[in-house]
């Protein structure tokens, strides 16, 4: 069995973790919205004013605090005016399967379901097939506090207050789906729309769109330009391919040793991309006044045999639960820059923390690890200095073991993985500035393939976990294969 050491120094906070670090996302794709977030008032489905109520409260549960939408790739063809009012215009979804966009879902069904969870709002605007003047009308529509005819428009369907944009995305994509445009003309593209975005109730974070993973070339260019360019958070993005080819990605559950571990090869590989990126920042911002936001991430198998191809259905194992716990632990470690993270995606879609068949909902594996590290929300992040075994698979180099340690309100809690199919590990956990006295512990693990059923079936849950002796003022804890842990220390 292989050793791991984390010395915790628990006098000194090395950042704050958003608690947008733990955002979703959901995009106008396959069973995402419709037949999963919205079914329609008078759908036998339990609803709250059209939306899935086990939906909403499943949301709750995990503490969504920031909502993604309307995508995504549909962002940069959506128009806001088809979303609203009584009488809404059907579209074609040319980017996800080319069906009909009948619009049911717009702009005051989803601030009234960011209200229903609790969280912020965060809207992707249309840079590449919109307009300015459609950008600033929209803006106005939903914030502008005054007499105005948008204002007017918004107060006759129905919502006599303006909305709380909290985030407005400028763009999704812009160097791919959103335009196809170079980093120096898309920085120009900002300046314009930006300069319009005019929120009339509050402050807006405008994020502007950055790079494809590790393209440090648009991240210097945007950089760069920030003078004029004037936006406070920047995106990336960055999936997890198992097989790291795009054209035959891997099988959602049907998958042997050698691609689980190349899944969590390349789900490490978000570690370097978000260094390289932040050094980059880091040369041009010193002081961190621009955040770095992760808003799509996750993993990317092949559609479930029997789907739709375009919608991007995929099952959810253990292995996912895994790779969640990496990605967050690594969001937390990097605070400092990363103000949020936004899984792709909420429901029926990629790596989805919810599952629907009718009526039926799985809370997926990755479900579990978002209610496991509650906690880490709006937490400290504290310094820690770590010695980790290396796992030596298919000539990759892998950390066996993935942490982060937080500190909120006097207490200290800690997430540890073991991401090993077959051994397990003992961790020894000191502290500066503490005595550990004991533990409160609690334990995600299954077989790799084990998966959150339709048939009721939950083998992948939240457990007590008690695999840990105190003595010293150490605490020592020995992993299981294939786990997630968490524990509070006292």
């Amino acid at each position: 069995m292989k050793t791991a050491y984390l010395k915790i120094d628990t006098n000194h906070t090395a950042s704050h973790i958003n608690p947008e670090i733990y955002g979703h996302f959901s995009e106008h794709l396959g069973r995402c919205i419709y037949n999963g977030i919205w079914v329609g008032k008078d759908s036998p489905i339990p609803n709250i004013n059209g939306f899935r109520k086990d939906i909403v409260e499943a949301l709750k549960e995990i503490g969504v605090p920031v909502l993604r939408w309307p995508g995504g790739c549909f962002a940069d063809e959506y128009h806001w005016r088809d979303g609203i009012g009584k009488k809404r215009r059907k579209t074609v979804n040319s980017v996800w399967g080319q069906i009909t966009e009948d619009n049911s879902f717009g702009s005051h069904e989803f601030f009234a379901l960011c209200e229903l969870i609790g969280c912020k709002p965060y809207l992707a605007a249309n840079v590449g097939s919109g307009t300015v003047q459609e950008l600033a009308e929209w803006m106005q529509y939903l914030t502008y506090y005054g007499d105005s005819t948008l204002a007017n428009e918004r107060r006759a369907n129905g919502h006599e207050e303006p909305f709380a944009v909290d985030y407005l995305g400028i763009g999704n994509e812009n160097w791919g789906c959103g335009g196809n445009m170079r980093a120096e003309y898309y920085a120009d593209q900002y300046r314009r729309y930006a300069s319009f975005a005019r929120n009339y109730s509050g402050k807006t974070i405008n994020v502007a769109c950055g790079p494809c993973g590790g393209d440090l070339q648009w991240m210097d260019t945007m950089m760069k330009n920030r003078g004029n360019v004037q936006f406070d958070a920047i995106s990336l993005h960055y999936y997890t391919v198992p097989t790291g080819v795009w054209e035959k990605k891997g099988d959602a559950v049907d998958f042997d040793a050698k691609e689980y571990y190349g899944t969590v090869a390349n789900a490490n590989e978000m570690e370097r991309i978000i260094k390289g990126n932040k050094a980059v920042m880091d040369h041009h911002d010193p002081e961190h006044k621009v955040g770095l936001v992760v808003d799509e991430w996750g993993c990317w198998y092949d559609a479930e045999p029997g789907t739709n191809s375009a919608f991007l259905y995929q099952q959810s194992t253990m292995r996912d639960a895994i790779i969640a716990a990496v990605h967050l632990d690594m969001f937390n470690r990097h605070s400092d820059r990363v103000i949020m993270a936004n899984l792709a995606q909420t429901v029926n879609v990629l790596q989805a923390v919810l599952l629907t068949d009718g009526e039926r909902l799985v809370k997926t594996p990755t479900w579990q690890v978002f209610k496991l590290f509650l906690p880490h929300h709006d937490a400290d992040l504290l310094e820690c200095d770590a010695a980790l075994p290396v796992l030596h698979e298919n000539d990759r180099k892998i950390p066996q073991i993935s942490y982060s340690v937080s500190k909120k309100d006097g207490a200290v809690f800690a997430t540890i993985s073991n991401v090993s199919l077959t051994e397990s590990c003992s961790v020894l956990v000191d502290t500066d500035g503490m005595k550990i006295t004991g533990a409160e512990g609690k334990i995600i693990t299954a077989e790799v393939h084990a998966k959150n059923d339709f048939d009721g079936s939950e083998p992948v849950h939240i457990e007590d976990f008690s695999g840990y002796t105190v003595s010293d003022g150490k605490l020592q804890v020995t992993l299981p294969p294939c786990a997630v842990v968490s524990l509070k220390l006292k």
